[in-house]
């Protein structure tokens, strides 16, 4: 380390101005802080070894699912290169507690920890608390709610000690059939997706996790999937400026701390043909960071995606990030090659040796923002029941009930009268009781089937209620032939309320034409059955708008506002639970 006095370092910075710097900055962060900050962002750098900065620039991830072989390795890649930072996987909060605890006691500088948690812990942490898909909350029009789900999240990451959210998603979804963003886009209009991301990152930050705006320049509109093979983006520079890269530009004075780069190829972007926007100088370097002017961290997608891993050895495609302009290399499969192949493209002068500093200061900017200058050891008492508490089950509610859109009640069936008979008929692959056992709070309708629901000779109420399986994000969006034929006959004869607990993109092909009521509730889980059945009750009222042009007539933007009356004939006003 460079033997230099206190007030030397202070005039270094002064002078230099400010060489690098995070996007991110804490709020309240005075002068006096600021000199500080970069103060020891100087002392630190000095002090590391060229091996131990290299390693700075590597996040590997940590499964603590696959047995005690696959964490020992793990421990070891980050003692013996110097990692900078971990992303935790499935699937225990505990047994991540315990080997962070270990992992930092042979570390010079703490890890940055990372997850992604778009919808919450719960996204490798199962025991938590399942917050709504992005697609859900797209509809939710007052977006201070998606803030406070942000919030919470960061709290309950921290917890965990991880201080990097990979989200929000920021890709416009304008391909119905995309098989990979869809229902973790906020919508298909960059109005509403970057009012969406713009609450959700500011809820993480306020509570100090950073969050990463994904996937630069735009995944939107794209129909492979980049974990299998490599997406093209084949759209002129016009289109591109107006939707993909918009929400982008449009959050870089947010201060936003992190930007996750695509593996996707972009032809108006970059000329070298099939080359991948995550390894694109043009891209990275000549548009994001010189002419948007963006001095956040900038990250990979994992590199072990197919879209990339096919085409690259390990290091190399790290090293190709790297010039490139990438800070971090994410999910990195090859470390040691990596950091082998920077190390001699610095020492030859084909990368200046600047960049590392740049990259490096960067990264450390941000462990002091986020305070992760020392390790505290976390406790992993109570953390099974951490992230599933009565708080989270009430914002939970409150998400899915704002969320609810109601397309159209063309008769004014609703609120459903609990003095009337009413019939139920559940369609799709994944029926649930808990949307039955929720509207029994409120009416006592009749479970049919199929065949009983078309055996009916009076012309009757049925409550059709479609479920989709949604274990997943990326599940497809289509209703079947068969339940789209049963409505057409249904419909014929009786007054249809139906729900869609699912992805709005599974209407595009349903005719809702002769259909009295629908709604749609986004998400088949028990929280989106219950705000349902409440809501249809009228014991709430349905606010959502749609946030995804479905088709002609299925508009961005639809949805009918209910704020019903007091109804004597609905459980509430008769004294009724109403949950």
């Amino acid at each position: 380390m460079r033997n230099f006095p206190p007030t030397a370092y202070v005039l270094y910075f002064l002078i230099l101005s400010i060489f690098i710097k995070a996007q991110y900055q804490p709020r309240g962060q005075d002068t006096t802080d600021k000199l500080k900050a970069e103060l020891w962002v100087e002392q630190t750098y000095q002090s590391l070894s060229m091996d131990e900065r290299l390693g700075q620039l590597f996040i590997v991830a940590l499964y603590n699912n696959k047995g005690p072989e696959h964490i020992e390795a793990v421990r070891s890649l980050v003692e013996n290169e110097k990692i900078g930072g971990l992303i935790l996987m499935q699937d225990d909060a505990a047994v991540h507690i315990e080997e962070l605890n270990r992992m930092h006691q042979s570390l010079k500088i703490p890890l940055l920890v990372g997850m992604d948690a778009e919808w919450g812990l719960y996204q490798r942490i199962l025991s938590a608390q399942k917050l709504p898909w992005a697609i859900t909350l797209g509809a939710i029009q007052d977006k201070q709610l998606i803030s406070e789900m942000a919030s919470q999240i960061a709290r309950d990451a921290k917890k965990t000690g991880v201080y990097w959210n990979f989200a929000p998603v920021v890709d416009v979804n304008t391909n119905p059939s995309n098989p990979i963003i869809g229902n973790r886009s906020f919508g298909s209009s960059v109005q509403n997706v970057v009012a969406s991301a713009r609450a959700y990152a500011q809820g993480l930050q306020r509570e100090g996790v950073l969050a990463a705006i994904k996937h630069f320049p735009g995944h939107g509109d794209t129909s492979t999937d980049s974990h299998h093979d490599l997406p093209v983006v084949d759209h002129p520079l016009s289109r591109l400026e107006t939707v993909e890269l918009a929400p982008f530009k449009q959050m870089l004075s947010d201060g936003v701390g992190g930007v996750m780069i695509a593996h996707l190829y972009v032809p108006a972007l970059e000329k070298s043909a099939g080359v991948p926007a995550s390894l694109s100088h043009s891209i990275i370097t000549g548009l994001f960071k010189e002419k948007y002017g963006y001095k956040g961290l900038i990250i990979t997608d994992a590199l072990n995606m197919g879209a990339v891993a096919k085409r690259y050895a390990p290091g190399e495609v790290d090293y190709l990030a790297f010039k490139a302009g990438n800070d971090i290399m994410l999910f990195s499969d090859g470390v040691k090659e990596g950091k082998e192949k920077i190390l001699r493209a610095i020492a030859s002068g084909e990368i200046p040796e600047k960049r590392l500093e740049e990259s490096v200061k960067k990264i450390l900017r941000t462990k002091y923002d986020l305070g992760l200058t020392s390790f505290t050891p976390l406790s992993p008492e109570g953390i099974a029941t951490a992230f599933d508490s009565s708080s989270h089950r009430a914002l939970n509610e409150k998400l899915y009930l704002s969320a609810l859109t109601l397309l159209k009640d063309e008769k004014n069936l609703l609120p459903l009268d609990c003095t009337k008979e009413y019939y139920h008929l559940p369609l799709e692959e994944a029926p649930n009781a808990e949307f039955s056992l929720a509207l029994s709070t409120y009416t006592t309708p009749k479970k049919v089937s199929s065949t009983q629901a078309l055996a009916l000779e009076e012309p009757s109420t049925i409550i059709v209620s479609l479920h989709k399986d949604n274990s997943t994000a990326y599940k497809p969006f289509t209703i079947s032939k068969e339940s789209k034929a049963l409505l057409e006959k249904l419909k014929r004869k009786h007054q249809i309320v139906l729900l869609l607990f699912g992805s709005p993109y599974g209407l595009k092909d349903v005719d809702l034409d002769g259909i009295s009521t629908v709604l749609v509730a986004y998400e088949n889980n028990p929280s989106a059955m219950r705000a349902a059945a409440k809501s249809l009750s009228g014991s709430h009222p349905i606010t959502g708008k749609l946030p995804v042009q479905v088709r002609p007539g299925l508009e961005e933007g639809a949805g009918t506002d209910f704020y019903p009356t007091t109804n004597p004939n609905t459980p509430s006003a008769q004294g009724g639970a109403t949950h």
